[in-house]
């Protein structure tokens, strides 16, 4: 056998015990008469000892051994004199007394660490050796641990794992897809799904009654650090149920995977926030609960503070006016503030500028805007903020609210990070409710569904589709951490008239809809039972719950930026014999 142990399995306990052990090699050390080898495999490393006195031929051998080589070795676990506190296997080491490479190895481009020298592009071009780094591998290992604990508890729940097809339809309402031109039907593709939503609606209209899958999903959309062109989604769905039900079932899948992975107990129920109040307050439909900081309007459609116009042209002819209060922070130097102001006049955020006040410790306010107010005005306005001494307001204004409100949200999460409010070992869980049901598209022209064309309306709603559908409130919710969405989901529409009144209003007409959505339509007139569903997005799971700024180091083979692998440099251009074979032309620049 090429091992009896592993590099992570022996303690003080297996003194005197001949073991075999095989790995790479971390590292090597040379002190004296005397080699130090680090050996490593994915459960751990062990310290090996080559003595120049015992047996110097051997020494030599172990002498030339390079970083990430792999070898195997046969000695005696001895008491270690220098232990090394941290690693489990520290109290001991292996007096080696047989070498034998396996197989040698050229210097790795960067260093096996967890902090190594190497960056982004460098360890995805070489993906394979960075998955030899611990904490890569150790995301790895988290994810597996969710995908058994989804497994099981959706299980003894009734929940059956089901497989849907990757080659399906390509459907509108969505980002645009991946598409696969098919051989043996010139001119004619699949697409890759974006999600198996409309498939798992046929396995409720089939009787299943509880579905899940831990499903691919593909979408051709811009890249950001919580997106990937391929990523997976717990996806499930029940019939018979309403949203409370639904809300039950994966509020306590979550509690379970805290409690399981992470050892947190999670015993309250989580806040639930109509969508409307998450962007009042918050400016966001996944606003962050770890810190308050919460919107305090000054002036908008209900509200005007500044009910007289004082000469100060960016409130008086704004729509909106709004702030936070950043706890503790009147100590902030000129320069600091300028800072904040460079942050929300970003592209990204495409503030115009941003207002502060300070409150003094006498509880008077000094502000940038001194010279428009009096003493009394901005002392009302400190009282309207609810602003203590030592405290820093920061205002900002525009002639759009919603827009405003987004510029302000960016603020208060900068301001988080800032004062350390953003803990990633602190979770904070909610829902968000009552989506609108429909979004106003420019480019289209149209309404669009806010998230996919089957979401059932608020059943108090439904009679606004023929008068205000704009108005119409979604029976949707998502659930939010630490202001991320990592599951969203709603009730489906089941009733095929409901179903063609929906498709009316997004400006399908009927020989469209039954082209693109024919087979569910038709599905639904042999008696579709009421259904709902939720997808959590495994990536973002895991990626929470291991702490990390972004889903790549938490899947396994990741794209980049722009949508490549550089380690298999895909996508790449393909033979023309194959371009033959599907009659397509590439169209050259």
């Amino acid at each position: 056998m090429y091992r009896t142990h592993t590099c992570g399995q022996l303690r003080i306990t297996d003194t005197g015990t001949t073991v075999t052990l095989a790995g790479w090699v971390q590292r090597t050390r040379k002190m004296g008469g005397m080699t130090f080898v680090d050996l490593r495999d994915r459960y751990g490393i062990t310290q090996l000892v080559f003595n120049e006195e015992q047996n110097a031929e051997l020494c030599d051998e172990a002498n030339k051994l390079g970083r990430e080589y792999v070898i195997q070795v046969t000695g005696t676990v001895n008491e270690r004199y220098n232990k090394n506190k941290n690693l489990p296997t520290g109290d001991i080491e292996i007096i080696v007394d047989k070498l034998n490479i396996l197989n040698s190895s050229d210097t790795p481009p960067f260093t096996i660490e967890d902090n190594s020298d190497g960056g982004d592009d460098l360890r995805m071009k070489y993906r394979y050796l960075d998955l030899r780094r611990q904490c890569v591998r150790q995301n790895l290992e988290l994810r597996h641990r969710m995908c058994i604990e989804v497994r099981n508890y959706l299980s003894n729940l009734g929940f059956l794992e089901i497989e849907t097809p990757i080659l399906i339809g390509s459907t509108p309402e969505g980002a645009r897809d991946f598409v696969v031109p098919s051989r043996m039907n010139p001119g004619q593709f699949y697409a890759l799904p974006q999600s198996p939503q409309t498939l798992k609606q046929l396995l409720m209209v089939a009787g299943i009654d509880r579905y899940f899958q831990i499903a691919k999903c593909f979408r051709d959309e811009d890249l950001r650090a919580d997106r990937q062109p391929e990523f997976t989604q717990i996806d499930c769905e029940m019939s018979f149920v309403n949203q409370e039900d639904i809300i039950q079932t994966f509020e306590g899948m979550a509690k379970h995977l805290f409690k399981s992975l992470r050892g947190i107990e999670l015993n309250e129920p989580f806040l639930r926030l109509p969508w409307a109040d998450a962007m009042r307050r918050f400016g966001s439909d996944k606003p962050d609960m770890r810190f308050g900081m919460e919107f305090i309007e000054l002036k908008s459609e209900t509200e005007n503070f500044f009910a007289d116009k004082a000469g100060f042209a960016v409130f008086d002819d704004a729509k909106y006016v709004g702030g936070i209060v950043a706890e503790g922070c009147a100590v902030y130097t000129r320069k600091q503030i300028d800072q904040l102001t460079d942050f929300v006049k970003r592209p990204q955020v495409g503030a115009k500028g941003l207002v502060y006040a300070r409150v003094q410790e006498d509880g008077s306010v000094k502000s940038s805007v001194d010279k428009f107010y009096t003493p009394e005005q901005l002392i009302a306005m400190k009282e309207k903020m609810q602003a203590k001494p030592g405290d820093l307001i920061l205002i900002l204004s525009g002639e759009d609210a919603m827009k405003t409100r987004k510029q302000l949200c960016e603020l208060r999460l900068e301001m988080g990070e800032r004062l350390g409010l953003r803990d990633k070992n602190k979770f904070a869980l909610l829902w968000v409710t009552e989506f609108p049901m429909f979004e106003w598209s420019d480019e289209e022209q149209r309404l669009m569904a806010m998230h996919h064309p089957f979401t059932h309306p608020m059943e108090e709603d439904i009679p606004m589709l023929d008068t205000n559908p704009a108005a119409v409130r979604a029976d949707a919710y998502d659930m939010v951490c630490n202001g991320v969405e990592v599951g969203g989901g709603s009730i489906r529409i089941h009733d095929p008239k409901l179903q063609a009144k929906m498709f009316e209003i997004l400006g399908f007409t009927p020989e469209k809809a039954q082209e693109q959505f024919g087979f569910l339509m038709n599905a639904f007139k042999f008696g579709a039972p009421p259904h709902g569903g939720l997808a959590y997005g495994l990536d973002r799971w895991v990626s929470l719950f291991a702490g990390l700024d972004s889903i790549r180091d938490c899947i396994a083979f990741p794209k980049n930026n722009s949508g490549r692998d550089i380690m298999l440099d895909a996508p790449s251009a393909i033979d023309q014999k194959q371009l033959d074979e599907l009659d397509l032309i590439i169209k050259e620049n």
